[in-house]
């Protein structure tokens, strides 16, 4: 099996994104929620992925965390 970063997407209440993706990029996305589908045993529409990424990709990216750290003065603890 592969190692994906995101594990089950969880049951929240389903929220309207509008936004135009390019086609390699919603492919890729669907092939990772087939792959997560397989993995969890649970379907996931692509959309739904899109949240969980992005907040990963947040919470991952150091040098976001360290400007945010500087723009808070510390404030957030992060």
């Amino acid at each position: 099996m592969a190692k994906l970063k995101l594990g089950p997407i969880a049951d929240d209440k389903p929220v309207k994104v509008t936004l135009d993706l390019p086609a390699s990029l919603h492919r890729d996305l669907t092939l990772y929620s087939e792959i997560l589908a397989r993995e969890s045993g649970r379907p996931t529409d692509p959309v739904r992925l899109i949240v969980p990424m992005l907040e990963k990709f947040i919470a991952t990216d150091r040098g976001f965390a360290k400007a945010k750290n500087a723009a808070d003065g510390g404030r957030s603890g992060g």
